[in-house]
């Protein structure tokens, strides 16, 4: 069995065992792009019939964990919605980049269009208030990056990662591009803009290996000044916002 089919054949088992009321399913991660590992976990997205409960389930099968996102048909548009507020999109691509395992009454094609009508819609945009708070934060956290000793490592590395953190999430809120987590981050980082997005990683790089503050605020301080400049003195925000 070949390394594309190995996760398939096992989604496809998965499924057959444990939802048999299944109405399609769709492969996601990088096993439906053949870049699966014998450690990979198998990223599922399933559709059920309205009389089931949508839910996102965590199990082992065949020794391989599984990540599934189970969904009623009625309800996906409405997880649809909720996935594009977050601004991740992580079901939505897997429903636009996924590998179909099964979809005998077209149910899969149907979502698979909705899915992508609303990636190309993109990430909403970041409200006046929430643009404001970013500047302010991703501020905070270069000014203490900068002002952090190089002998305290811990707060060192802590501060580089919000720092680029919250300059991934204002620069691909820049473009109206999609953000990530994990191993996402820089994927999509990188997707929305190549030049600052990688000025942004080698500089957290240079923190990691060498303690060098100075790239990664560099590269913070030229986003600030993208949208608006640094935001300190004169920032208000009342509770409850």
């Amino acid at each position: 069995m070949d390394e594309q089919a190995a996760p398939t054949v096992q989604a496809l088992r998965l499924i057959a065992s444990r939802y048999p009321q299944t109405l399609g399913a769709i492969l996601g991660g990088s096993a439906a792009q053949g870049r699966a590992t014998p450690t990979s976990d198998l990223d599922v997205a399933i559709l059920l019939p309205d009389s089931d409960t949508s839910r996102r389930e965590v199990i082992r099968h065949d020794g391989r964990l599984a990540e599934l996102f189970l969904h009623t048909v009625a309800d996906l548009p409405g997880f649809f919605e909720w996935d594009r507020a977050r601004r991740r999109g992580t079901v939505l691509f897997i429903y636009d980049q996924g590998l179909p395992l099964m979809d005998p009454h077209g149910h899969v094609a149907r979502a698979r269009a909705q899915a992508r009508a609303v990636l190309a819609s993109g990430p909403p945009p970041l409200t006046p208030k929430e643009w404001e708070r970013g500047r302010y934060v991703l501020t905070c956290f270069m000014d203490d990056l900068i002002d952090t000793q190089p002998a305290d490592r811990y707060e060192q590395l802590s501060l580089a990662d919000f720092t680029l953190r919250e300059a991934a999430h204002l620069l691909t809120a820049h473009h109206r591009a999609w953000t990530g987590i994990g191993k996402w981050l820089p994927r999509r980082l990188l997707s929305a803009d190549p030049v600052r997005g990688r000025a942004l990683l080698d500089g957290h790089q240079a923190v990691a290996e060498h303690g060098d503050p100075a790239p990664l605020s560099a590269a913070a301080g030229e986003l600030l000044d993208l949208l608006g400049g640094p935001l300190r003195e004169g920032y208000t925000q009342r509770w409850g916002e």
